[in-house]
């Protein structure tokens, strides 16, 4: 009652800390189903690429073994020889597909998360070795999804497979009497034809199950309010985190700084290690500092403010007293008034020069 109570209060999606700490602890979206649907088509690829060398090798190996017993020692050393030459055959006639349905295997777990090493579902628990909670898992409501959806599986794999099969079932009837080669040919195109119509299943039934699958690791993983402001207050409280986050907003504010270099009328530098962006337009009680910066952030300034034409003055003085004195975003103090008075008048009136010799050149 107070697992379903307690699932209940987890009402908000799981944070990404929240989903690796899942992952480290081996709890993943993961569906059987999925490996299945892999092996199967693993061993219809080995069936269908392999299965003629492989029977052909074991064929000859067995033949060549079975036609000689009677020359064969039935000493300790007789019988070692034999099960070397019987196991060198096997590995050699299907060491190769085995080792195919072995990385099939591996991708069906590869594709449905990435790697995981966790020994936390072996560790030793309580919970594992106690009746009680045995017996609430194996009556359990996801045991019981889990046992219907074998069942239902069950019956589907059966019913294609006796769909497939009853129409042959005529040779089926013959097989005993065939030639052990066409009787090699006829199992495995049989074979083929089966795993065909359980993998065509298999498929549909793998990609159902693998989400509900993600979505009910998905709802495991929820967090309560609770759950979140003390994950919140954690990560809050680590230092890295902390000087992560400085670093971060540092860094944005730095951006939101540069894009209103191209709005400055002037640019006043030292001339390289202080660079402070000034911006005047009629109306204003006083300039406003746009941008400001030392060393890379003045060069960068500087670039930007050439690259949009705005006139770049070099005042030594003045650029390090105004950087020190005012921020982004604020007015210049009284003190500079009259210095950056002349530089902003001495822009204008170069702009206005400018702008008439244009209108001669047009006029022209």
């Amino acid at each position: 009652m107070a697992e379903e109570q307690d699932q209940s209060e987890r009402t908000e999606d799981p944070t990404d800390r929240k989903l690796e700490e899942a992952h480290k602890r081996g709890d993943v979206a993961k569906s059987q189903e999925v490996n299945t649907w892999f092996v199967l088509t693993g061993a219809t690829l080995v069936l269908l690429v392999f299965g003629h060398s492989m029977t052909a090798s074991l064929t000859e190996a067995f033949a060549g073994l079975l036609g000689n017993l009677h020359q064969i020692p039935m000493d300790s050393h007789g019988l070692r020889n034999v099960f070397v030459r019987v196991t060198l055959a096997s590995i050699a006639a299907i060491g190769l597909p085995l080792f195919v349905l072995m990385v099939a295997a591996f991708a069906g777990n590869a594709i449905q998360h990435k790697f995981v090493w966790s020994l936390d579902p072996v560790k030793p628990k309580a919970s594992k070795v106690s009746p009680i909670a045995g017996f609430k898992r194996l009556f359990s409501p996801q045991s019981l999804i889990n046992f219907a959806k074998g069942l239902a599986k069950l019956a589907i794999v059966s019913g294609v497979m006796f769909v497939i099969a009853w129409p042959e079932r005529d040779r089926l009837d013959s097989l005993m009497s065939m030639d052990p080669a066409m009787l090699m040919s006829t199992v495995q195109e049989m074979a083929l034809k089966l795993l065909a119509g359980v993998i065509a299943v298999m498929t549909i039934v793998a990609a159902l199950d693998y989400a509900w699958q993600r979505h009910s690791w998905y709802k495991r993983q929820r967090m309560s309010l609770k759950e979140l402001k003390d994950e919140y207050k954690q990560t809050e409280g680590d230092p890295m985190v902390r000087a992560k986050i400085r670093q971060v907003r540092a860094e944005r504010g730095r951006q939101r700084m540069m894009a209103q270099v191209p709005q400055a009328t002037v640019v006043v530098t030292n001339p390289t290690h202080y660079a402070v962006a000034l911006k005047y337009e009629k109306g204003m009680a006083a300039p406003v500092c746009v941008a400001k910066g030392i060393d890379r952030v003045a060069l960068s300034i500087r670039e930007i403010a050439e690259a949009h034409d705005i006139p770049v003055i070099e005042n030594p003085p003045l650029a390090r007293s105004l950087h020190a004195a005012v921020d982004v975003d604020e007015t210049i103090q009284p003190d500079h008034y009259k210095a950056v008075a002349e530089i902003i008048g001495y822009v204008m009136q170069k702009k206005a020069r400018s702008a008439w010799r244009s209108n001669q050149d047009t006029m022209r």
